[in-house]
């Protein structure tokens, strides 16, 4: 394998390399998609049955919807479709003839799900209904790039309508509640909450939730979203409920969603020089036992002991993987690991089992060290959680380190569009002043609810709140 692009001088370069190395990804023939390998689909499969729990925990079902969509229901809503219009894939010829009326390949599902939910609720004894869906959706990417923006990506969405516009905004911000707690416990990334910027809203929203979380670049990433929708949509699709006085009344609806985008958050947030980081609550593998074997020699004894400590850290529930490749030098089954983020390594060769020992090293730079075979089991358990607990501190401390304030953007701008890094400033919430961020590649990111600054970061004019602003993926 070729030594990877410098993390710390082409940042953008070190991803493309450090994803297909670790072979989490691999390229389509169809541009702008991509082929999620085995071990990049296990980190994705540990990520979705965490969140999975999460929400059927919270009261919401899975269901499956279909994958095409007629475009006239996208047409129901108006800022529904202009927003995502540019985005669309349409099937107009299936079967060997022209479509009475096109089909959308879904890019979203509100529209479908909404039809489906007018159909089924009748009364207020209906709701709340709470539907969650795990899906492939398609959006026309310009300028892809694996995991953080491809035309078809991995997701799920909920969709879910109640009563009154109090319990819908109760429910937006619960299921927002659960991603930073999957973001921060699981995949140990610190993230930054807060609303939207009406232009940066989910098309048809009243009200966007983010979560927000800073690359090793000093660029954001919206990690997920979660919507209060306009009742523009239950109106489009005539979705009304007897209410408990009797009378006809339409549903307040969310949605929020989260996806493989993940994957490429914990490899921006986490890695390094050597390759990927995977905090260990979401590694496929947590622990690798590399065997020192000898050609020509008898390896009985290495071998049994490996497979016995193999055994043991599966009963304490640990996910191992036994490496006892021959075929490859020891040197490059060590870097096989290191590259793929393995959270430890533990060595054993002949020295080892004479003192009854291993040699334990943890992928962040913690400990290098002896253990008894023994106490391997409990060790590693521990040493598990401290190296999730400090790759979030370290985060942590990163995301603290570049989180500045400043009052101008004449004065901020051009050390934001040549350092990255986020930006706490002033605005009045007009969308002129929002958009003279682009000159220096920056948008707002999120809302914040105090107010520090008095003047708006372009204008004289007063603030309405703090926001914050960023380059960002």
């Amino acid at each position: 394998m070729q030594k990877l692009p410098d993390i710390s001088h082409d940042f953008a370069a070190w991803y493309q390399e450090v994803i297909y190395q670790a072979e989490l990804v691999d390229s389509s023939p169809v541009r702008g998609t991509m082929v999620i390998r085995p071990y990049g689909y296990a980190i994705w499969e540990h990520i979705k049955d965490t969140l999975d729990e999460k929400i059927k925990k919270t009261g919401h079902e899975n269901a499956s919807f279909p994958l095409f969509i007629p475009e006239s229901f996208l047409k129901k809503e108006a800022k529904h479709v202009e927003g995502f219009a540019p985005e669309l894939a349409i099937v107009t010829h299936a079967g060997g003839k022209e479509l009475e009326e096109p089909l959308v390949v879904r890019p979203t599902s509100e529209t479908m799900i909404h039809y489906m939910f007018a159909r089924w609720i009748k009364s207020w004894r209906d709701l709340p209904l709470k539907i969650n869906q795990w899906a492939n959706v398609v959006r026309w990417e310009l300028r892809p790039r694996a995991f953080l923006r491809t035309t078809e990506f991995f997701w799920q969405e909920g969709h879910t309508a109640h009563e009154t516009v109090e319990q819908a905004r109760e429910e937006v911000l619960l299921m927002l509640g659960e991603y930073v707690d999957l973001a921060q416990t699981y995949l140990a990334i610190p993230v930054i909450t807060g609303q939207k910027t009406e232009s940066e809203r989910f098309p048809g929203a009243i009200e966007t939730h983010t979560f927000e979380a800073l690359m090793q670049d000093g660029k954001a990433l919206q990690m997920g979203t979660s919507h209060l929708l306009s009742q523009s949509f239950a109106h489009a699709f005539e979705m009304q409920f007897q209410n408990r006085e009797g009378q006809l009344a339409y549903p307040y609806l969310t949605s929020w969603g989260a996806t493989t985008r993940l994957i490429g958050a914990v490899v921006m947030v986490h890695g390094d020089q050597k390759g990927l980081v995977i905090p260990p609550r979401i590694a496929p593998i947590q622990v690798v036992i590399v065997l020192i074997l000898f050609k020509n020699k008898d390896n009985s004894a290495v071998i049994q002991a490996g497979a016995a400590l193999e055994r043991s850290l599966q009963d304490h529930g640990v996910r191992v993987r036994l490496d006892d490749d021959m075929q490859k030098s020891v040197g490059a089954r060590l870097y096989y690991w290191e590259v793929r983020g393995v959270p430890i390594r533990i060595e054993i060769g002949p020295r080892d089992l004479e003192k009854n020992q291993a040699s334990v090293t943890d992928r962040i730079g913690l400990k290098s060290e002896s253990v008894s075979l023994d106490q391997l089991p409990l060790y590693v358990v521990a040493h598990l959680a401290l190296i999730q607990a400090t790759l979030f501190n370290r985060a942590h401390e990163r995301m603290m380190s570049s989180w500045h304030k400043a009052a101008k953007l004449a004065v901020f701008g051009p050390i934001l569009e040549k350092e990255n890094g986020i930006y706490q400033t002033g605005w009045c919430g007009s969308a002129d002043c929002e958009r003279m961020l682009k000159q220096y590649k920056a948008f707002t990111r999120c809302l914040r609810e105090e107010k520090t600054f008095d003047t708006c970061f372009n204008c004289d004019n007063d603030s309405l709140q703090d926001v914050l602003v960023a380059k960002a993926y």
